[in-house]
């Protein structure tokens, strides 16, 4: 690891951490219905929009009311979605010049659900597939409602250890709403002038043609991209206007841009530990997370940069090439990466973005070491519990933490409870249907996927090791809800639509469903008072046995796919 590297680690690493109290005392008085700053020119809005949708705001609901109400809001922004993309040459910017790639049903609603799931899996490149319509009134219009709805379901999740006897964890409706109007819109609205400020277009121009030095024709596209480009990232989507995604200079033209974009990712689904902490008056126990998150985030960096930096170390020994940092250049793996951003700022948006349900990139993954490659997969397979996806990525950490919970209790005796719930047989029920669905789900696609002539089809460019990555990597981003991608699979293709969208569904909704149901039980229990039976989960042990027991879980569910694929890899690569 390079020194401007480590530099850029801390900073990043240091505003993240900075921004965390601020932005999570922000979302707790927006969830708790608490005076903010914005009020005076959004309740009016708010209450408009609730007069429109006939909701009664201090209506709250049990967790199957809320739970139908997310699946509701799902179900009909991907049939919308589905209908724009479908007949999008019927609509406002249809450019059958340059849009050649055509959107069959199959594609369609893999996008539909891949956009209303936050996973915003691309099976196509945006500048040859998409209108600006589609993108700014479909794609962006999603990006909102997708980002807003997991968070809310992550806020009513904290009110299931908030509240006591009621069974009622909030209003599904109240709760989206806010998360549009005072946490989504105002922060993407000044993101985006930024965004244009340092260069990234937001016009309607037709698509430029030019002719290069050597005369050869280049196409140029345009766009609203600055609109769709924050939004992606702050309501970890990830689902870029171009095929490039953010190593395109339109979409992530200067570093600034770069920092600013990844901040935008992990800021708000950080700071929900401080918003937990706050609501729950144990402000100690979303420190105790936090601290978990930043050590897992740190341990990818270092291996990622170290894996990345080190290169390819029999190339250097034939004497081909020199991986060695020098005043010429920086040394290491620069396949795949941009030279404007080198391997720090490829290996910080990796790890960042790989963490949550964020598919944003600037640099090819599939051109990854085996290692460097692995950290990524790995990020995902311990299923967004490193800041992840906005509201669904912090349900995750707490349901591994109730096992961690369970599982101490059992082993010294104590009674095993959290914030004064109880984690009986009921509870712990629907934590272990939760660890359950995301390896039968992945581990089970991956070997139709192998096992078939349809999926050894999208292996275009590689077989052996790399391909079974790829093809797991594919399932697994997919189940994550975050929507990278190795590219040498080629997933337009009707077999990896229909399984890709599977893994989509189980991702969103067979997880966030027993996250809402244990919200419901703890919200309808009392709180058991501390005694000297409680197991203490506010201190730096609990948050090793949390740590401990993710690193363990994913081990035992993961570590023979990740054998047979980047580890085997590895080892052929440095025989």
């Amino acid at each position: 690891m390079n020194m401007h590297s480590l530099i850029q680690y801390l900073i990043f690493l240091a505003v993240v951490l900075l921004l965390v109290r601020p932005a999570g005392s922000y979302m707790t008085r927006v969830f708790s219905g608490e005076r903010t700053v914005l009020d005076p020119v959004l309740k009016p809005l708010e209450r408009i929009a609730y007069r429109v949708g006939g909701v009664i705001e201090k209506q709250d609901m049990v967790w199957t009311e809320y739970a139908a109400s997310f699946l509701l809001l799902s179900l009909v922004g991907t049939l919308l979605l589905y209908a724009l993309l479908r007949f999008q040459a019927h609509f406002p910017f249809a450019d059958p010049v340059h849009l050649t790639t055509p959107i069959p049903p199959d594609l369609a609603a893999n996008t539909a659900i891949s956009f209303s799931t936050t996973t915003t899996w691309q099976a196509y490149g945006g500048e040859t597939t998409m209108s600006y319509f589609s993108q700014m009134i479909g794609l962006c219009a999603q990006n909102f409602m997708a980002g807003a709805a997991g968070l809310a379901v992550g806020v009513a999740f904290i009110r299931g250890f908030v509240r006591e006897k009621s069974g009622r964890i909030g209003n599904f409706w109240v709760d989206l709403t806010r998360a549009v109007l005072w946490v989504l819109l105002p922060l993407s609205f000044i993101g985006s002038l930024v965004l244009v400020w340092q260069g990234v277009p937001q016009n309607f121009n037709a698509y430029t043609n030019a002719s290069t030095l050597e005369g050869a024709n280049q196409t140029i596209p345009q766009g609203p991209v600055a609109a769709l480009e924050f939004i992606e990232n702050l309501g970890t989507n990830g689902g870029g206007f171009f095929n490039a995604n953010g190593a395109h200079p339109y979409e992530n033209p200067t570093p600034i841009c770069n920092l600013l974009e990844m901040l935008a990712v992990s800021v708000l689904p950080a700071a929900l530990t401080y918003t937990f902490g706050q609501m729950t008056g144990r402000v100690r126990q979303g420190w105790v997370l936090l601290g978990v998150m930043v050590t897992f985030f740190a341990a990818g960096i270092f291996i990622c940069d170290r894996a990345e930096q080190r290169g390819i170390p029999q190339a250097t020994i034939a004497g081909n090439l020199y991986y060695s940092a020098t005043n010429e250049q920086t040394g290491g793996n620069m396949e795949g990466k941009e030279t404007r951003f080198g391997i720090g700022s490829s290996v910080l948006t990796a790890v960042n973005t790989s963490n949550t349900a964020t598919g944003s990139t600037n640099s090819s993954h599939d051109s990854y070491t085996p290692i460097g490659g692995a950290v990524l997969l790995v990020n995902m397979l311990l299923g967004e519990i490193v800041f992840g996806g906005l509201g669904t990525g912090f349900y995750s950490i707490i349901l591994i933490a109730l096992l961690a919970v369970f599982i101490t209790g059992l082993m010294i005796g104590r009674t095993p409870e959290y914030l004064g719930k109880q984690v009986g047989p009921a509870e712990i029920k629907l934590v272990t249907l939760y660890t359950l669905a995301a390896p039968v789900t992945l581990l089970l696609l991956t070997a139709i996927a192998v096992a078939s002539t349809l999926g050894l089809a999208g292996l275009t460019t590689n077989s052996g090791p790399h391909g079974f990555s790829e093809i797991l990597f594919a399932y697994t981003s997919c189940l994550a809800n975050n929507g990278q991608a190795f590219a040498g699979l080629n997933s337009n293709l009707p077999f990896y639509n229909v399984t890709t969208t599977i893994a989509m569904i189980v991702g969103r909704f067979f997880l966030a469903i027993p996250a809402l149901a244990l919200a419901g039980r703890f919200a309808a229990q009392g709180r058991r008072a501390a005694n000297i039976g409680t197991l203490q989960t506010d201190t730096p042990l609990f948050a090793t046995v949390i740590a401990g027991t993710a690193v363990i879980v994913g081990l035992l569910s993961y570590f023979p796919a990740l054998a047979l694929g980047p580890i085997i890899e590895h080892y052929m690569m440095t025989r």
